[in-house]
């Protein structure tokens, strides 16, 4: 077999099909992060959530190099020594897998099978890449910034280091990060250490792990994540739009306790304090509303005030915000959900549009809970 003849375009589930081998072998790789995971300000790295396309490289913080070079003035490279003896920055960002609830839709598009819980928050240490940038100076005729990763695979049949581009006013403006530590530690090797890019705002596909280049081109980037991957699509023919920033969301920590197998909620009648975090990487979430009925009627949360804990520079911008609601829960089935709206008018929907890459489904949680 060839690597050509594994150039399949994505697949939809048949009607009926159950999770297939290759996504439990992705499933049993990859990890989301338990929403009772929400209740931390901060994501232990061990319950962040976690994909990687390919394998995790083998890396050396002592030998690693980032080059910077392309179209610019003067082309560097660094040392994790001299990275690190730049100005620093740290900043809150929450990283939300494009994927995040793929697999919940129909038709489902077959790949990394997401129920919900593809995120997590972090506090990531690291230099400015605008910095980076001014110091290499970006010349007049450049057009996109190409990151690439030591991380190395097929994909559609496609034979690739992992890269994603961005438009240089992106890559300038965005306050995205070159990091190399995760919550005051270095970077654990799932999380790209060394060094990896943190795009404050976008879905995780644009920050590049394990990065060793940012080359400066003259063109617009047609690498696979960007041209082929990353697009939203409503057919196989379709050309596409491009998944950039993450669409607007809030998850509840599920109250009470679990059934083993379906997860199924149970609490005792009286108040439940309601708690969970919402975001947004288009602007900061307005407000968040709670059903405690399947949606038929809705309340409105109490959200946390901002720069109440911010970051370790007073930056959370990017971070998720908490928010609260006492429900009166009274005996039988209920179904939780919540739905999250943002400064800039977006709103979360009840049911979130499908495409056949199953990108940026957010659609509002529901959580079955009994009341005895």
């Amino acid at each position: 077999m060839t690597i050509e003849q594994f150039s399949v375009r994505g697949r939809l589930a048949d009607t009926g099909e159950g999770i297939t081998g290759d996504e439990l072998q992705l499933a049993a790789r990859n990890h989301g992060m338990p929403l009772e995971g929400l209740r931390y300000d901060v994501t232990p790295p061990g319950l962040h959530y976690v994909l990687v396309h390919y394998d995790i490289p083998a890396t050396n913080a002592a030998d690693w190099l980032l080059e910077v070079h392309g179209c610019v003035e003067q082309p560097l490279s660094f040392g994790l020594t001299e990275l690190r003896a730049m100005a620093r920055r740290t900043v809150r960002v929450t990283l939300e897998c494009a994927g995040n609830g793929r697999a919940t839709l129909q038709p489902r598009p077959i790949s990394q099978p997401w129920l919900q819980e593809a995120v997590g928050t972090a506090e990531w240490t690291g230099v400015l890449l605008a910095d980076l940038l001014r110091l290499a100076g970006v010349r007049e005729d450049a057009v996109d910034v190409v990151f690439t990763g030591a991380d190395h695979g097929v994909e559609r049949g496609v034979e690739q280091d992992y890269q994603r581009g961005l438009a240089v006013p992106e890559a300038m403006e965005s306050g995205a990060i070159v990091a190399w530590e995760m919550n005051g530690a270095p970077l654990p090797p799932q999380h790209g250490y060394p060094l990896r890019l943190v795009m404050p705002g976008w879905y995780g596909m644009a920050s590049v792990k394990w990065l060793h280049s940012i080359s400066v081109i003259d063109h617009a980037f047609e690498g696979f994540q960007n041209a082929v991957a990353y697009r939203f699509r409503t057919a196989a023919d379709d050309p596409g739009s491009p998944v950039t920033r993450i669409e607007p969301r809030a998850l509840l920590v599920p109250p009470g306790f679990p059934d083993f197998m379906s997860r199924h909620r149970f609490v005792a009648a009286g108040t439940v304090p309601l708690f969970g975090r919402a975001w947004s990487g288009w602007a900061p979430i307005e407000r968040v509303e709670v059903s405690t009925d399947a949606g038929v009627n809705w309340h409105l949360a109490t959200l946390d005030t901002l720069g109440t804990d911010l970051g370790a520079d007073g930056n959370d911008d990017f971070g998720w915000r908490a928010f609260a609601y006492d429900w009166e829960a009274t005996p039988g089935e209920h179904v939780l959900t919540v739905r999250a709206y943002d400064t800039s008018g977006r709103e979360q929907p009840i049911e979130a549009e499908w495409n056949r890459g199953g990108f940026a489904n957010n659609t509002a949680q529901r959580i079955s809970v009994l009341v005895t």
